[in-house]
Parts: C-alpha cells; structure tokens; sequence
C-alpha cells in the first residue's frame, strides 16, 4: 500500500503536468474503477468533461484535483476528481501515441496549457490498476474545519473532500499542530505504533514509515501513548518528518512494479530502510558503537514489526 512520500511524489509530478489543463475527454475503460462513484458511468463523465484542473492536493494519502468551471460547460465550485490508488493504482502521464497499459482504466485526454505548445506536453493522464482495489470518483468540496487549507498543493483552498474530512492532518502539513497531537496522542492509551496507524490522528504513516521513525526516535513500538513525554513526542515528529523527507527525496519507496510515479518511475529509499525488512540484519546503529545486534522481527496486528531489541528496548508496561 502506497504511503504519504508515495502518494506526495505523484502529487508533485501530477502538478507539474495537469495544472492549468481542461479535460477535453473522457475513456472509461473499466468500469470497476469507478464503483465508489455512486451515479455511475455517465455522470462521472459529464462531471469531469470539459473541467479545468486548478490543483493537485493531498492530505495524508488522499489526494485530489480541484475542477473549476470552463466555459458554460463548466462545473461548479467545489467540485473535484478524487483519486484512491489503492494497492496498485498508478497515475501516469502519457503521450496519446503511447500504447495503452495492460491495467488501463480510466484514460482522460488533456488540453495544452495556457500558453503551452501543444506538441510539448503529454496530453493523457492515465489510471491504471492491475488489482483494482483502487478507483476515481467525482465529489463535492466542503469547508475545512480549521479554516485552513485542507491539504498541501499549489494554492490550497480551506476545502476538503468529504470523504477526507475525518482524516488529521499529516506531519508535512504547515497546519499540522504538535501540541495538540501531543495532547491527543496522551489521551489514547494505546501502544505508540498503533496511534501511529491511526489516519484520525496523524495521516499518512503507514507500516513501513512507522517501524523506521520508531527506530530513529529510539521507542519501541509498543510504549504506552500516554506515558510519553513533550520530549519525547518532539524526537517522534521529527523522526518522521526526517524519515518522510528522505523518502521523497528518493522517489518513495518501491519493492516491486506496482508503485511509479507519474513518468513509471520507481522509487528507490528501500535501499536506504533502516528496521522494516531487515530482520537478522546488523542494526547499523549498534553496529557503529561496536554492537551486534540484529534487527528483529515481531508479529503486529496481523502485519509484522522490525526494531532493534537494544536501541528500541520494550517497556515493563507494553501496550499492544
């Protein structure tokens, strides 16, 4: 499952190529991608035909295109395309002479860009998702309760997608608060890696970001919430946004085929994880101070938990 540096790379490269373009067609290829939009096939294309992208935005790993009204064909403010990649969704930016993907969907023909030669840019975005889990969906926009923007982009409105709305806001987020996730972290009484799973209270960290700022801020993933000092929610955040940034930086994380970026680029931090996947390997820290330690693997809400037994020592009163 694509997490937050994931779904933050395609953001970007979808700015970078849809902003400022109408959707001047619209091929439902497979109508299986479309099921969480409830009026189906035909409304989803008069609600997308014709609409100007004014944005890509994204709060934790939910992201959407802001349609603005074109013309008298238009739609009407506060509408947007909102897309759920899934296990495998991928959006891709192609030429019109590109063959299509074996897992092609839902194809929209772009419009060049004010000002823009029309034989300079890509002129498709593509949804392609080979186990379909993923889909697009049109929806309204509603006020943020905050007033703030509802997610990182270009020009965020104070708007959000209903169906984002419950999500908290991520630790990239300008809004992101740490007083009042501290507060609200001590008020769960739950174990650390579970409040960090939690989209209602921070969004965007999924398994694999979890175990490595869990590693890097030193805490074992089962430490009472409440138990936890300014500090020491301090060193979390800042591990994670650390571990976040270096995960952008490098594209993401990719261990197959399935997570590109816009262009079918993979992402390449997995090379760089420090804990997730690496049980019976040298944890590098201890191995710097003369340890041999190695990282372990321990069952976690179904999935697993890789940490260092030294560094990441369990708590008396470990919380699951």
């Amino acid at each position: 499952m694509p997490e937050l540096p994931e779904v933050e790379v395609v953001r970007r490269g979808l700015a970078r190529w849809v902003v400022g373009r109408t959707i001047d067609a619209v091929d439902v290829l497979d109508p299986r991608s479309l099921r969480r939009h409830a009026a189906g096939v035909e409304d989803f294309r008069e609600r997308t035909f014709g609409a100007r992208v004014s944005d890509v935005v994204r709060r934790g790993k939910f992201l959407w295109l802001p349609l603005s009204m074109t013309g008298t064909a238009g739609r009407a403010p506060g509408t947007a395309l909102m897309a759920h990649l899934g296990m495998s969704g991928q959006l891709l930016i192609e030429g019109h002479d590109a063959p299509p993907e074996k897992h092609l969907k839902v194809r929209f023909t772009l419009s060049a860009a004010s000002g823009e030669d029309d034989d300079a840019l890509p002129d498709e975005l593509r949804f392609v998702d080979q186990r379909i889990f993923g889909g697009m969906f049109v929806t309204d926009l509603e006020p943020t309760p905050d007033g703030a923007p509802g997610g990182l982009g270009l020009h965020p409105a104070p708007l959000i997608p209903r169906e984002a709305a419950h999500i908290a806001r991520d630790p990239l987020d300008p809004a992101f608060s740490t007083e009042v996730f501290h507060r609200r972290l001590r008020g769960r009484r739950t174990g650390l890696k579970r409040a960090l799973l939690d989209q209602g209270l921070i969004s965007g960290v999924g398994n694999i970001y979890a175990d490595e700022a869990l590693w890097a801020a030193r805490l074992h993933y089962a430490r009472p919430t409440d138990t936890l000092r300014r500090p020491e929610t301090a060193r979390l955040l800042e591990a994670v946004t650390t571990v976040m940034t270096r995960a952008l930086d490098a594209g993401g994380t990719s261990f197959d085929s399935l997570y590109v970026n816009v262009n079918g680029a993979s992402g390449y931090f997995a090379r760089s994880l420090e804990a997730y996947g690496r049980e019976a390997s040298p944890c590098r820290r201890c191995a710097d101070q003369g340890r041999s330690t190695l990282i372990r693997r321990e069952p976690f809400m179904g999935r697993s938990s890789y940490l260092c037994p030294v560094c990441q020592a369990r708590p008396r009163n470990a919380r699951p």
